[in-house]
């Protein structure tokens, strides 16, 4: 399976996309031993339209247009389903032993992600009811996977509290 973080905003600088690039290579050397042969890290930039419908709508089609055709969508929204990260890590799993062969993550941009891609993935995902900021939802998006590939390789990083 090849997993793919996409996401709107370019910030090469910031501490947040720092943390995000530190985490996906951390997870990167899990990847083979757990069936994921390519785990890629997408951005593409901020729309720069007038209204935040027509900005929604550019980046959705710049995203997509990066995206595998045919890879499972999974969009990280405030209204999708909150799990724990051994069920996520259990997710990632069982998408990978059911012959998933591409899996993406898509994160919208600062004025959220567009319907039309939105309502195009399988699954949505949240880290809460919260509403955060796109740049912080994608550090802690590589920091879930890195831990997920951390629980499902037994490295002790992920320390749970039923343990």
């Amino acid at each position: 399976m090849r997993l793919t973080i996409a996401a709107v905003g370019r910030s090469r600088e910031s501490p947040e996309q720092t943390l995000c690039n530190f985490y996906v290579e951390r997870a990167r050397p899990f990847a083979p031993k757990l069936g994921i042969s390519k785990l890629d890290l997408i951005i593409i930039d901020t729309s720069r339209a007038a209204m935040p419908d027509a900005r929604m709508r550019e980046e959705a089609e710049k995203l997509a247009a990066k995206l595998p055709a045919s890879a499972h969508l999974i969009a990280l929204d405030e209204t999708g389903r909150a799990m724990s990260s051994e069920i996520f890590a259990g997710r990632l799993r069982r998408l990978a032993e059911s012959g998933t062969r591409d899996l993406a993550f898509i994160i919208g941009g600062p004025d959220g992600l567009a319907a039309s891609l939105r309502d195009r993935a399988e699954e949505r995902l949240a880290f809460g009811p919260q509403t955060w900021p796109h740049l912080l939802v994608r550090a802690m998006l590589a920091e879930q996977v890195y831990r997920a590939l951390a629980i499902l390789s037994g490295h002790p990083y992920h320390r749970s509290r039923r343990a």
